[in-house]
């Protein structure tokens, strides 16, 4: 690499004493491009990534003699001229369920308080970055493009610009199948997911439970938290039939992005960049929810560029070749 990886670790406030005992100090790899530290008073902008569901910061820079990951691709796109040069901060919100939307719950902890206040602060305070909304993006894939989307319509303030790969969105398509497989699930655990839950908190290896079911556990700690409940959330299905909970399911939709447009369209129309894509082989159908959030926007006219490929979910990594360059270069001609 001609630049650098820094790890930093961040001992989190607002992430103390969380609900399900996870790590207050984080890690927080933060790739230096190869002029950083070169240039008295020059300020870079700065590129945040969000993991995608069972992602962490650390396993984001894993080396593999096969494979690039994040921070070399983006490295790679600099040296050959094709990226403007920026900060890139990869960001931790894993759980013990394996993800934490990067929102706010009751359930898992304040994860959209811990990167929009703590990280950005941190990072600002640390190194020398533009310090204002134009000269930030956030971005991610699956989990972290929805994270990207909505800390973005939330945050106009913080974040400038933004780009999703394939992020959750269009819920009932998305994680409609997810709830048959909880409900097949739980006839290992005699139909409870109070129990469901304990075994997998405990379980050292999690190769026996059915990721689907897992997601579901995760989404519903995100989405439908409830203080009041034995496990902390609300299921957005009978566990025994699978049925659609209405009461429960409308709460999910208000974090689906799709519908969350008429609530925070000034804001998404603040933003200097808004790109999204998803292939049409997407295993989980998000290609389906990017048309939808397309469509939403394009009712409320927010500018925005929504691109296809043909790619599935798991495959399609190339597709930073797109994002890295066009939020660096965004960041850097605006900010």
């Amino acid at each position: 690499m001609k630049g650098r990886i820094q790890i930093e670790t961040i001992s989190s406030i607002v992430l103390k004493d969380n609900p399900l005992g996870d790590p207050r100090r984080r890690e927080l790899p933060v790739y230096l491009p190869p002029s950083y530290g070169t240039a008295r008073g020059r300020r870079y902008p700065v590129l945040y990534y969000l993991p995608g569901f069972t992602g962490t910061s650390r396993g984001a820079i894993n080396h593999s003699p096969w494979k690039e990951n994040i921070a070399e691709r983006f490295d790679r796109l600099i040296v050959e001229g094709k990226a403007h040069e920026a900060l890139l901060v990869i960001v931790d919100g894993f759980t013990a369920y394996g993800g934490s939307q990067y929102l706010n719950s009751t359930a898992t902890g304040r994860y959209a308080d811990f990167v929009v206040y703590e990280v950005v602060g941190y990072i600002d305070d640390k190194h020398a970055t533009v310090r204002h909304p134009e000269g930030r993006a956030v971005f991610g894939k699956s989990s972290g493009g929805f994270g990207a989307l909505t800390l973005a319509m939330r945050h106009a303030e913080v974040f400038g610009h933004c780009a999703s790969h394939s992020g959750d969105m269009g819920f009932e398509a998305g994680y409609g199948t997810d709830m048959y497989k909880f409900v097949t699930a739980l006839g290992r655990y005699g139909g409870s997911p109070k129990r469901f839950v304990e075994e997998f908190l405990k379980s050292r290896t999690k190769d026996g439970f059915d990721h689907g079911a897992i997601s579901l556990i995760a989404m519903s700690a995100c989405y439908s938290p409830n203080e009041k409940s034995a496990m902390g959330f609300d299921l957005p299905c009978d566990p025994h039939t699978g049925e659609l909970i209405p009461a429960v399911w409308k709460r999910w939709q208000t974090h689906d992005p799709i519908h969350a447009v008429a609530k925070h369209a000034g804001a998404l129309r603040r933003l200097k960049t808004l790109w999204f894509d998803a292939g049409t082989k997407d295993e989980f159908n998000l290609h389906l929810g990017a048309r939808r959030l397309s469509n939403a926007l394009k009712a409320f006219r927010i500018h925005h560029t929504h691109e296809e490929h043909a790619f599935g979910h798991f495959d399609m990594n190339e597709r930073l070749d797109k994002s890295l360059p066009l939020l660096a270069s965004r960041c850097r001609r605006i900010g």
